[in-house]
């Protein structure tokens, strides 16, 4: 990767996922006190629950901080939230997200030019197990694309290794190099198969002016039946680093992927969220087929 500065994508968007009294809404108001992190940047806050613990706005280190409470799911727009942007000019978004609430709730309705840089998990740990039990599908919603889990009230008596097992083990769609071409016809044809999934792949990365600010291509060449028909297979990929790839490099993505509109492709089409770039050597064979 090339040692530069980080350009922040249009809109960066911190989102913040667990259940009930997780731990969320101190770790946000802590963080809205540290000067490191806000300087009175104009800073919208979504709310989509109501804990025990409550906001002390007086207690921030600057002001320009907006709160919005979102109450019900299905008030979770394009629309709504274009409304907020266009009222509050925001520099940045922070959610507190519902942990009874679906993500694709929130990734398919994020306004063109929003893009999440940071997305954190918060457990109880005392109840982290009966949660992975009884709502498995909403804990595996959280765990799919979230960089940082912090498990809370943690003490020595209780199962770390079952904890990790689970954390670890949270799915991952991983495309092996000779099923590029295959995956990537099956992603087009079918693409509510793989909205919302996190996949891992790898990547020919290129960098083009036409693309938006925090975003590049990744894809490779795919040969149907004979070298006169290779063409390039892209996917716009959205990420606070952007400006660290370089053009023509290789690298293995792992990203959650949404079926949504990008103005790069102008209508709606596939969307890498990127959580991690890890760059390789080019492979030895290229070009994607599909035998």
């Amino acid at each position: 990767m090339a040692d530069t500065k980080q350009q922040a994508p249009d809109l960066p968007v911190y989102l913040f996922t667990g259940f009930l009294e997780a731990g969320k809404t101190k770790f946000i108001q802590e963080t809205l006190e540290d000067s490191r992190f806000h300087k009175g940047e104009r800073t919208l806050l979504l709310l989509c629950e109501e804990g025990e613990e409550v906001y002390e706005p007086d207690k921030f280190c600057a002001g320009n901080v907006f709160v919005r409470n979102i109450d019900e799911e299905s008030d979770l727009t394009v629309e709504y939230l274009k409304a907020l942007q266009d009222e509050i000019r925001p520099e940045r978004v922070l959610v507190e997200y519902n942990g009874m609430w679906m993500l694709d709730s929130l990734y398919g309705n994020l306004p063109e030019g929003w893009a999440v840089a940071q997305e954190f998990l918060f457990c109880d740990a005392t109840s982290f197990l009966s949660y992975n039990a009884n709502m498995r599908q909403l804990m595996v919603d959280k765990l799919k694309s979230a960089e940082l889990v912090v498990l809370n009230r943690y003490n020595d008596s209780m199962d770390r290794m079952e904890m990790h097992r689970i954390i670890r083990d949270a799915p991952v769609v991983e495309i092996e190099d000779r099923d590029f071409a295959i995956w990537y016809r099956d992603m087009s044809e079918e693409p509510k198969k793989y909205d919302g999934k996190t996949i891992e792949v790898k990547c020919r990365c290129l960098v083009r002016k036409n693309v938006p600010k925090g975003c590049f291509i990744a894809g490779r060449h795919i040969m149907t039946c004979c070298v006169q028909d290779i063409q390039f297979a892209g996917i716009i990929c959205v990420w606070d680093r952007a400006d660290e790839i370089r053009n023509d490099e290789w690298a293995i993505i792992t990203a959650r992927l949404d079926y949504k509109f990008h103005r790069a492709y102008g209508r709606k089409g596939p969307v890498f969220t990127v959580q991690s770039v890890q760059e390789v050597e080019k492979p030895e064979e290229p070009v994607a087929t599909f035998y």
